[in-house]
């Protein structure tokens, strides 16, 4: 059936004050590396990219904020949708001991191997010391090279990292240096709920592929 535009009579528009605005984001697992050189990994899901460059945003209060701050490398490591529930067992546990109140009182608890929590194989990384995650088909080792902590919140910090190498599954690959978006969808984080990619719609104008 072709698609009809709402009038703009139909549209009814409501104001709210929703407690999160996760409103769709790919799910990002970062490696950083502990003191011991153990590799904790956080599931994240605010993040964007600008050419070799992906800023993060990390709270204060995690433990993968404190490993950056004291070791600038880290693996960027995108699940698709058949990972959502490792992403979800390593959602309740935090790398930080003693855990923060705030986080003990939101029902965390610590746990140290991160990748026996999640399932998860560790495999190593080329130009960075955190391993890469197997699993994911999509791998992107990277560097801080800025960290940031904005004036008007002191619980969050902005992370900027640069791209340092990339890996990819090849059964996700048109070409030599191509993601095929028909065969890669990312795992998404949409208001504290795991979906996939829809349908294709179109592509832009400056598509390779």
């Amino acid at each position: 059936m072709p698609h009809t535009q709402k009038k703009t009579s139909d549209v009814r528009i409501a104001t709210i004050e929703p407690k999160i605005l996760y409103y769709g984001t790919p799910v990002l697992l970062l490696n950083t590396l502990n003191e011991d050189e153990t590799v904790n990994i956080s599931p994240i899901s605010s993040s964007w990219a600008l050419g070799d460059y992906i800023v993060l945003g990390l709270g204060t209060s995690s433990k993968a904020y404190d490993n950056l701050k004291r070791h600038p490398e880290c693996v960027l490591n995108i699940p698709d949708p058949s990972l959502w529930k490792h992403v979800e067992q390593l959602a309740p546990f935090t790398g930080k001991d003693p855990v923060p109140a705030f986080k003990q009182a939101l029902g965390f608890t610590c746990a140290k191997d991160k990748y026996a929590v999640s399932g998860l194989t560790p495999i190593p990384s080329e130009a960075v010391r955190p391993s890469r995650i197997l699993e994911c088909p999509l791998q992107i080792e990277a560097e801080a090279v800025n960290i940031r902590l904005p004036e008007y919140a002191d619980f969050f910090a902005v992370i900027e990292t640069k791209a340092v190498r990339v890996h990819a599954h090849e059964d996700i690959l048109i070409r030599e240096n191509h993601v095929d978006p028909a065969k890669w969808s990312p795992l998404i984080y949409n208001f504290r709920h795991y979906f996939a990619l829809g349908d294709f719609l179109g592509k832009t104008f400056r598509s390779e592929t």
